[in-house]
C-alpha cells in the first residue's frame, strides 16, 4: 500500500485546484496559467490532514529520473504549504506528463542547491527576484528513486 493511496484534498485556492484539472485531463499538454508551458503536479502527504495534495509546479528535471522543487511561492514571506509536508514526510509522487514516479525528497543546500537552481532559473527566471523580493531562504528539495 501507497502512502499516495490516501484520499486526495484539492487545495482551497481555486487556481491550483484547477490547474491540476487541467494537467490531469491533459496529461500535461495544455500550458498552465501559474507555471508556464513545462510544469509537472507535486503529490505530498499532509503533514496534518495525511491526505494526498497536489500541486503545479515547475518541471526541474535532471533527464536520469531525478526532479527539484523549488518554494518560491512568488517570493512570498512564507513556504509554500508542500514545504511543510515534505519535511514532514520526505515522500512525493510527480505527474510528469501522462507518467506517475513515486519518490524520496530531500531538502539540499550548497553546490547541490546552486545546481539545481540555476537549472530551475533557466526555465523559470523569476527565481532569483523572487528570493530578492523575501527574507527567508527559499527552499529546494531534489526529488529521487528511492535506493
Amino acid at each position: 500500500m501507497s502512502a499516495f493511496d490516501a484520499p486526495y484534498e484539492p487545495s482551497p485556492w481555486e487556481p491550483i485546484s484547477e490547474e491540476v484539472a487541467r494537467y490531469e485531463s491533459s496529461a500535461g499538454t495544455e500550458p498552465s496559467a501559474l507555471v508556464g508551458e513545462s510544469w509537472m503536479i507535486l503529490w505530498t502527504i499532509g503533514a496534518r490532514s495525511g491526505s494526498v495534495r497536489k500541486t503545479p509546479l515547475v518541471r526541474i528535471a535532471d533527464g536520469a529520473g531525478r526532479y527539484a522543487v523549488i518554494g518560491s511561492q512568488g517570493g512570498a514571506p512564507t513556504n509554500p504549504n508542500w514545504v511543510h509536508n515534505l519535511r514532514a514526510n520526505p515522500v512525493a509522487r510527480i505527474q510528469d506528463g501522462a507518467d506517475l514516479h513515486d519518490l524520496t525528497a530531500r531538502e539540499v543546500d550548497g553546490d547541490e542547491k546552486a545546481q539545481w537552481w540555476a537549472r530551475g532559473q533557466a526555465i523559470w527566471p523569476d527565481y532569483d527576484t523572487y528570493q530578492a523580493s523575501t527574507d527567508r531562504t527559499i527552499p529546494v528539495f531534489v526529488l529521487e528513486p528511492a535506493g
